[in-house]
């Protein structure tokens, strides 16, 4: 029975030994593979740099020597004094002069020109990262912006807003720190250390040891730290992501937020992620402090164990005094790197989890990209086809699981009006995005004029594509720069023309400072049916021969409707279009309707054919749509006569 309970324990025992170092194995893997994501991601950009890198790296080095240089004035001057007090040190430094004014002001001096030059090429190295940073992480900033830009609605359907930007602000920020205030000092520290360390071997070997001891233990301990570190690291990176997510989800349907009363709930929510994000800050900067203090205890005991062998050596007239305080004196420098590199270990782990999300987010494949073989988009008469079409907001490496629109086969002529409608959710929207290559379908094609547009350069389909959302979004700036942001080089005559067009100068010109005016975020100084306008405003001056309108009349009260009916009358005129709407006025207006339900097409038509059947699911919708709107009317009626 106990050899039994004996096996059992030491079974119990090797497992947790075999789990520990399995532990150990996955946190060192993880720390190299997330150091090296992170070094990836700046390589690329350090060459166009490599002067200034260089000077920095030469500035660095001469730091060094003059640290190094630094304690010998002390050390000479110690030996030549006692020299002249009589002690006896030519056996073991036969080189060691006789104390003089000269001598003691020779060493202050040297002293003071070694520690200026030291000051100064820090200064030069310093500024030279700190450049070199700066830099790289504005543009590595400005890439991966670019880059989340390029991604399709699959990718932003699926992520949240918050969290990108902070990788995009707060985790590159996080990057260009280090290089400045962890990377370039722990550059230094170990340059140091090895040079120190050479030095001190040529001093005295024996002593010398016990350093190269204090430096094996330091690795020892800090080797399973760093990477605990940058694993609690990278969980408090994604708590603040979370954290930002909360935010920016609140703020900005503030509104709402308010008009239900949830601002109890959002906090809650807030508090939830900010806790998550304290704690595990705490853990990253407990695990970094840990590794600092037991760095001072190895640093106390290699000093006290010098001190003690160095002070018998002396004794022993094997070194002089001013060795032993040469020695003492490399050693205190040689150990702040020591205590300084626990503490950069730290800051370089947390840069690298942030590294490491940023690369994340960088490794994410465009789905929607040109490839050598595109080509431009040109004479487009406007026939849109879509040829068996699947398509999906579902994983990647799964696109068929989750289908939006299933077998769409239909083809547009050039300048028909078309009205898509059908029942919320069935995938309307989505045959938006797939026209201007917001996403791409799984399976079949959709072409302009015959041209498959994944054989098309992205720019130039949606240079041909102007796209009208129900929700316009304006940028902040002046209402005639978002006009322009339809056609860059437009004159401000025609901005002003396509305004006309749009129904929109008459109220812009009615501001004080008309179409100077600036509007704010997502522009929630104007009222819908303005913003609207505006967005009709951009795509007539865009001039594109194909136009789709995702719900551009939902949520707007009939005088505004109405307005911008009118204005999206004058878009179309001439052009083929695209139109998924819940209103019953421009579906009969069309020149063809189609009804999507769950993702396929059940009816093809003219408004006036789809309407012959009384019965038919059309003429009810179309009857259905028709008696909301007088109730919106008559409701708006009313509280118009009600007024003063």
């Amino acid at each position: 029975m106990s050899a039994v309970a004996d096996e059992s324990r030491g079974g119990d025992r090797d497992k947790r030994v075999t789990a520990r170092t399995a532990r150990k194995s996955k946190v060192t893997k993880i720390e190299k593979q997330a150091l090296g994501r992170t070094l990836n991601l700046i390589r690329p950009h350090l060459g166009e740099h490599r002067w200034l890198i260089a000077g920095g790296v030469v500035a660095l080095l001469l730091e060094v020597a003059f640290r190094v240089l630094e304690p010998w004035p002390l050390k000479i001057l110690i030996d030549s004094i006692t020299r002249s007090l009589g002690a006896d040190a030519t056996a073991v430094d036969p080189w060691i002069p006789e104390a003089s004014w000269q001598l003691l002001l020779a060493a202050g001096l040297a002293t003071v020109c070694i520690v200026g030059f030291r000051a100064l090429t820090n200064y030069l190295a310093t500024v030279a990262f700190a450049l070199v940073g700066s830099r790289v992480s504005t543009v590595l900033r400005g890439r991966l912006f670019r880059h989340v830009q390029s991604l399709s609605d699959r990718f932003h359907s699926s992520s949240r807003a918050g969290d990108t930007v902070q990788r995009i602000v707060s985790d590159i920020g996080k990057l260009q720190e280090v290089a400045v205030t962890a990377g370039l000092p722990l550059l230094a520290n170990v340059i140091t250390l090895v040079v120190m360390c050479i030095v001190m071997l040529v001093l005295d070997w024996m002593l010398a040891l016990v350093v190269v001891g204090a430096i094996l233990a330091f690795w020892f301990i800090s080797r399973g730290s760093s990477g605990k570190i940058t694993e609690a690291s990278r969980k408090t990176r994604k708590g603040e992501g979370a954290l930002a997510n909360t935010a920016h989800e609140s703020l900005g349907a503030i509104r709402v937020v308010q008009a239900y009363g949830l601002e109890d709930r959002m906090a809650a929510s807030f508090e939830k992620s900010n806790q998550m994000a304290l704690t595990q800050g705490v853990q990253s900067r407990r695990l970094a402090a840990g590794l600092e203090r037991a760095t001072d205890v190895i640093v106390g005991v290699a000093t006290a164990v010098v001190l003690v062998g160095g002070g018998w050596r002396v004794l022993q007239e094997q070194m002089t005094l001013g060795d032993l305080v040469l020695f003492t004196t490399y050693l205190k420098t040689c150990m702040k790197p020591l205590r300084d590199m626990a503490k950069y270990t730290g800051r370089i782990a947390r840069a690298t989890a942030s590294g490491e999300r940023v690369a994340d987010l960088m490794e994410t494949t465009p789905e929607i990209r040109d490839t050598a073989e595109s080509t431009p988009l040109q004479a487009v008469r406007g026939e849109i086809a879509f040829r068996r079409v699947d398509a999906s907001y579902g994983d990647p490496a799964d696109p068929h699981h989750g289908l939006v629109l299933q077998d769409i086969d239909v083809v547009i002529r050039p300048g028909q009006h078309v009205s898509v409608i059908g029942p919320s959710g069935s995938g309307k929207s989505t045959l938006a995005s797939l026209l201007v290559r917001a996403m791409d379908p799984v399976h079949g094609s959709v072409a302009v004029d015959g041209q498959d547009l994944r054989l098309l350069s992205v720019a130039s389909v949606r240079s041909n594509v102007a796209l009208l959302l129900q929700e316009s979004v304006l940028f902040h700036g002046t209402i005639r720069e978002n006009i322009r942001m339809g056609r860059e080089d437009a004159t401000d005559a025609q901005v002003e023309a396509a305004a006309k067009a749009a129904q929109a100068h008459e109220f812009v010109t009615g501001f004080p400072q008309g179409y100077d005016t600036v509007v704010a975020e997502r522009g929630s100084t104007l009222s819908g049916g303005q913003r609207q306008r505006i967005a009709i405003a951009r795509a007539l001056l865009r001039d594109a021969p194909v136009v789709v309108l995702d719900e551009a009349t939902t949520g707007l009260d009939p005088q505004s409707t109405q307005a911008v009916v009118d204005a999206i009358a004058e878009l179309i005129q001439g052009r083929t279009s695209v139109a998924v709407t819940h209103d019953a006025a421009m579906a009969l207006a069309s020149d063809r309707v189609l009804w999507v339900q769950e993702g396929r097409i059940l009816l093809d038509g003219t408004p006036e054919d789809l309407l012959a059947d009384p019965d038919g699911v059309f003429a009810a919708w179309v009857a259905q749509q028709q008696a909301r709107d007088q109730a919106e009317v008559h409701a708006a009626d009313s509280t118009e006569g009600q007024r003063p």
